[in-house]
């Protein structure tokens, strides 16, 4: 049993620390030390816990497409438990999933950050964050940290802390 919370903890370091599309299966088995095949239980497991957000590429919803998903943890509360250096980007998606995930389906798509409900484009970001990666898809938005008030399609991050 102790060998098992060892590798579970490691487990949820490694992605603590970890971009989301940084981390392949196969590299993630590797540094934890467990097979293929019981990394997707343990991943399984504490997506059912709560402790870890398993978002799929939005295209497989289709089709058998060999992209790797995105592993966060459950919540940003989680990121300061478990790790010192938590990347503030992946913060901000871990929050806005966090926020959105227990009433909207969400996927992550090649441009922009996160596919809501099938229909809506959010990219994360500071600021500064720009229109570039989302230019000219309809019904996209750009959700940005440290901004008090938004404008057209920028709104502010803390704003989906009220969706929970």
């Amino acid at each position: 049993m102790g060998v098992t919370i060892t590798i579970l903890k490691k487990l949820l370091a490694t992605i603590c620390v970890s971009k989301p599309l940084e981390l392949s299966i196969e590299k993630l088995a590797k540094t934890v030390g467990v097979s293929r095949a019981t990394l997707y239980k343990y991943i399984e497991y504490l997506h059912r816990a709560e402790l870890l957000r398993h978002i799929t590429y939005e295209a497989k919803r289709f089709k058998n497409i060999q992209k790797p998903d995105k592993l966060y943890l459950f919540n940003t509360n989680l990121c300061d438990a478990l790790c010192m250096d938590c990347d503030l980007g992946s913060k901000r998606e871990i929050f806005f999933a966090n926020q959105l995930g227990f009433a909207h389906s969400i996927y992550y798509v090649d441009r922009g950050d996160f596919l809501v409900d099938e229909k809506y484009t959010v990219e994360v970001g500071g600021k500064n964050k720009s229109f570039k990666q989302i230019a000219n898809i309809p019904n996209s938005f750009l959700a940005c940290d440290d901004i008090e008030i938004g404008f057209k399609a920028k709104v502010p991050l803390w704003l989906f802390g009220f969706l929970y």
